[in-house]
């Protein structure tokens, strides 16, 4: 498989109908908050705001990148859509395949069962995702049981499929985990989430522990792997440019709040967030001859249990003025799907 990553090009299309105009996921206000607790008695003293009001939505057949520095709450936000942590507020609107739209985040857990084959999870680490004293056979076909598929010749019949969709060898899946790189980990990983014939996958750093080229080659499958399977992909990950090749749209979060949303060419080519734009000097150029490093920012990143007044970034913006430091900004469109959480959004080149 090529090492070279695909350009992602302009997003295809949705489907025709009247689910043309839905969105498979569409989050509105979402918040998870962690309390703080002391004393004897465990007294509530505050909260960690790890998610503070979130709203993006997911179009079918889409790759939305939700990216950020460590701590912002992407992977908080995204457990919470998988109801794998409860939110605290928002709505989590979705799809299902019978066209029918729910709210995951109010659903009891008798109703979101069934649901839970429709989407599915990526995990960072594919060394710890893997239950070491299962074989592939059963760690990928443990969905497929818990999932009503009782009979041992139709499990393996499916895993074999799966292995080969991923690229590795059936015969592979009387060995254990340890037997396997990384790569091949994170392979079986993605066959395991894919078991149940998802819709949408919330795909969580795949591929950040993973050397540079095989982080290509996993990179590679996931986008032969959705243009098969007319999957649609919600990918964290801290690195642009990984998210730059296979996302087409990006959300950028700082502090549990999303700052900027925008299709990939449109947030690369002009950031209308001061944070957003930092993030992209950051990125080091492939040429020795530019120089780069001129978007370290400076001061340490916002406790979320006491963030600032105001807005959340001013403490660390070049370009804050008084009203940034009381006046909390909204997210507003700036320009058509080009959304940002900043007052002078539009009128500063940043």
């Amino acid at each position: 498989m090529s090492d070279v990553l695909p350009d992602r090009g302009p997003p295809g299309p949705l489907t025709s109908g009247p689910e043309a105009h839905t969105p498979l996921l569409d989050v509105r206000g979402l918040q998870k908050f962690f309390p703080i607790t002391r004393g004897f008695l465990q007294r509530t003293v505050g909260h960690v705001r790890a998610v503070d009001g979130v709203d993006f939505t997911v179009n079918e057949g889409e790759t939305l990148g939700l990216v950020g520095e460590s701590g912002c709450g992407k992977t908080t936000a995204s457990r919470c859509i998988l109801r794998a942590i409860d939110p605290t507020g928002g709505q989590i609107l979705y799809r299902t395949r019978t066209g029918k739209v729910v709210d995951l985040a109010s659903l009891p857990p008798a109703e979101l069962l069934p649901l839970r084959a429709e989407i599915q999870m990526i995990f960072q680490d594919p060394f710890g995702s893997l239950n070491p004293r299962m074989t592939l056979l059963d760690n990928v076909g443990e969905p497929l049981l818990v999932n009503g598929m009782k009979s041992r010749r139709e499990r393996t019949d499916r895993v074999a499929e799966l292995l080969r969709l991923v690229g590795l060898r059936p015969e592979f899946m009387h060995r254990f985990p340890h037997a396997f790189s990384g790569g091949q980990r994170q392979r079986i990983g993605i066959a395991r989430a894919l078991a149940t014939n998802p819709r949408l996958v919330v795909a969580d750093e795949p591929v950040s522990a993973l050397d540079v080229s095989i982080q290509a080659q996993v990179l590679n499958l996931l986008l032969e792997l959705q243009a098969r399977l007319k999957l649609t992909f919600l990918f964290v990950a801290h690195d642009l440019s990984v998210v730059r090749h296979i996302s087409d749209r990006i959300a950028v979060m700082y502090v549990g709040q999303l700052v900027e949303l925008a299709p990939t060419d449109a947030i690369f080519r002009q950031p209308l967030h001061p944070y957003t734009a930092a993030l992209m000097r950051a990125v080091p150029a492939a040429d020795p001859r530019v120089r780069s490093g001129d978007g370290v920012l400076s001061g340490e990143v916002p406790s979320p249990a006491n963030p600032p007044s105001g807005c959340y970034f001013h403490p660390r913006c070049r370009h804050a003025q008084a009203r940034c430091k009381v006046e909390a900004p909204a997210l507003r469109e700036i320009a058509p799907g080009h959304v940002s959480r900043c007052h002078f959004a539009g009128e500063m080149v940043f």
